[in-house]
């Protein structure tokens, strides 16, 4: 695969701006930091950077180096390499111009620009573990020498915050090689460096820079940048420059021995997962799934965990425990499912897993499901690797959370003793994944006994019934109860929350699709097929399930604009890229055809080349054409769609590279 990339664009794409712009590239490195940008070359986003630094792993991100000006010399002319736009909506300068092609080799970035008879290679990626960021220069071709001049645009800012240049300085001192810049007092210092060429001081402010995705999304989007000074140097061909951004007291300054080792790292990733042979797509969602799993601190021991998305998410309960299986049991990486498993158990209170963690690192715990998920993950992770060790460790854990719901618990949750069902909920707040809230308003309240919940609910109580039998009898009082309250009389269909504030609610909702596909359905047979023929008729599109049906009153076709037009829609209608593993499960367990599953999964090939490129984004709009919404880069996405498309490649008529 890394020799045949799958994601590859020609001036079609590159000498188009707009094109270039929708376009996004990420690479990371394992800490939480990371460095992103568009195609094109201009930040669209607060988000965007050479260097995102995670300087309390995984959080603290900050942006240090928020771009570069590059200017290339070439037989008597001067080429930009770089573009950028401004607040008045001027382009300037138009470097893509000259970009002739741009490949994802992986997930690391590469254009080529072409300068008259010359091609100028440039390849960013960062080191694994370390929030130090490379770009590599090389003359691949050419008659005579270039020129280069490269200046790094610099600032130190919260990377949820933009900032603007007036009233402050950066203090930048000269060292061999390059400069260490300190923005203010008790400020991280970081450096530029570069293996060769030289260092010409500057410090000139670069002003109003527009981000004109912060403009869509209704929040402010000027930001200035700093100067402190340019890197040159000449290239004969075949000649490179490789300059290092590090927050690191050192770095390697050797390119070549860098760039070796990330591509390594890629080889071994593909090795461990066992998909040196597989699809090309299973291929590119193992290094894309490599991008979520960071660990906590600096420490190469410390405890791993899952960035739900990026750019802006940290790491969620929730969202960790849907994607393991696919992230870490599908990539050959139970060790890292066992450390994160772990990680979270010390965190367990009153039968419950942290929803999230603020900035102190401190959880929350207000949810009804990631627990629940919990379960099912430590499920995964034992069919997958039989450690009975590990079984009777986290066993007591598994019991405790059981055992808390029984009881009940925190939010409203707990076992309804009428009729075994799991009941949550308590007004003003959000327990379900479907948990907008703008202010004091939960969008999608769902107080009650939420479908989903008791599908996992039911779950948790089989997968527990192996080490407890009492759970069995529990189980199957949960199953009659769901049949007799959740299955619509005559629809087939199932209800989303039953008794809630204001009755039984029907609004028709992608989280029934759980009560097939989950380990230990709910419905087999006709019942199971009618619920999975519905959802499909009402909520299947191409690349996910819509949140709610079309024909539904509060049906959003679109998402964009401000915070409140953003959440209203986020679970009314938007389409989840992650919940269409589910349901190729669903289908793939009524029609007993793995082909008739994974068919389903296919067209994410074609997103691979969209929105965030190798990966798969967040949502998607409701209604046709279905533009990619959110997060370019969301790891239940990818995991789900990896998990699903291993599973059913494995079971359906073999084909070349579908393994």
């Amino acid at each position: 695969m890394l020799d045949d990339p799958l994601i590859s664009f020609g001036r079609e794409i590159c000498g188009d701006l707009g094109a270039g712009l929708r376009r996004e590239w990420l690479v990371t490195n394992g800490l939480g930091g990371y460095a992103s940008g568009t195609v094109a070359g201009v930040n669209t986003r607060r988000y965007h950077g050479l260097l995102v630094a995670a300087l309390a792993p995984p959080a603290g991100r900050t942006v240090l180096v928020g771009g570069l000006v590059e200017w290339a010399a070439y037989d008597g002319r001067r080429y930009p390499l770089s573009t950028h736009e401004y607040g008045d909506g001027t382009i300037d300068p138009y470097g893509h111009r000259h970009l002739q092609a741009f490949t994802l080799q992986g997930m690391l970035p590469v254009w080529v620009y072409a300068l008259g008879d010359a091609l100028l290679e440039k390849r960013v990626w960062m080191t694994h573990g370390a929030n130090t960021t490379y770009l590599m220069y090389r003359l691949v071709r050419g008659s005579g020498a270039a020129d280069l001049e490269i200046t790094p645009l610099v600032t130190h800012r919260d990377f949820h915050a933009l900032t603007r240049g007036q009233g402050w300085r950066p203090h930048v001192d000269t060292e061999p090689g390059g400069v260490v810049i300190r923005a203010f007092v008790g400020a991280a210092p970081f450096r530029l460096r570069a293996g060769s060429g030289r260092f010409v001081p500057g410090g000139d402010w670069y002003w109003n820079f527009l981000h004109r995705e912060e403009t869509a999304r209704g929040l402010d989007d000027r930001s200035d940048l700093y100067a402190p000074g340019s890197f040159r140097a000449r290239l004969g061909a075949g000649g490179s420059l490789t300059l290092v951004a590090t927050a690191e007291a050192s770095a390697d300054v050797d390119g070549a021995r860098a760039l070796a080792a990330a591509q390594d790292r890629q080889a071994r990733l593909l090795a461990q997962a066992g998909a040196e042979r597989a699809h090309p797509v299973v291929q590119q969602l193992t290094l894309a799934a490599d991008q979520f799993i960071v660990q906590r601190g600096t420490d190469s021991a410390a405890a791993r965990t899952v960035i739900a998305g990026y750019h802006w998410f940290d790491d969620w309960g929730r969202d960790t425990m849907i994607a393991l299986p696919g992230l870490a049991l599908r990539t050959g990486r139970a060790g890292d499912a066992a450390e994160i498993l772990r990680g979270f158990s010390r965190d367990v209170r009153d039968g419950l897993i942290p929803n999230n963690f603020d900035s102190a690192r401190d959880p929350g715990y207000n949810t009804a499901d990631a627990s629940l998920w919990y379960v099912l993950a430590v499920h995964a992770y034992l069919e997958a690797t039989h450690d009975g060790t590990f079984a009777g460790e986290l066993l007591p854990v598994l019991r405790g959370i059981i055992d808390a719901h029984v009881r009940g618990t925190r939010f409203g949750i707990g076992v309804d003793p009428a009729d075994g069902l799991l009941r949550a909920g308590r007004p003003g707040v959000q327990l379900t994944w479907m948990d907008a809230k703008v202010g004091d308003w939960v969008v999608t309240p769902r107080i009650g006994k939420p479908v989903e919940i008791n599908a996992l609910w039911y779950n948790a109580l089989r997968i527990l019934e192996g080490f407890s039998p009492q759970y069995g009898a529990m189980a199957g009082r949960v199953r009659a109860a769901f049949r007799a309250r959740f299955v619509h009389p005559s629809q087939g269909a199932l209800a989303d929350v039953v008794d809630g504030p204001d009755g039984d609610d029907w609004s028709f909702r992608p989280n029934q699709i759980f009560a097939v596909s989950l380990p230990f359905p709910l419905l087999e047979g006709a019942e199971a097929a009618a619920v999975v023929d519905a959802v499909g008729r009402a909520l299947l599109t191409t690349h996910g399930l819509r949140s709610l049906s079309p024909d539904a009153p509060g049906y959003h076709a679109a998402y964009g604009g401000g915070v409140l037009q953003r959440d209203s829609a986020y679970h009314q209608g938007t389409v989840w890229a992650w919940l269409l593993g589910a349901y190729a499960e669903a289908v793939h367990r009524v029609s007993g055809d793995a082909e008739e599953g994974l068919r389903l999964l296919r067209p994410f090939e074609h997103h691979l080349r969209d929105a965030g490129l190798g990966t798969i984004s967040e949502i998607f709009e409701g209604d046709p054409p279905h533009l990619p919404r959110g997060c370019i880069a969301q790891a239940w996405s990818v995991a789900e769609a990896l998990r699903v498309w291993r599973t059913l490649a494995g079971e359906s008529k073999p084909r070349e590279g579908d393994s």
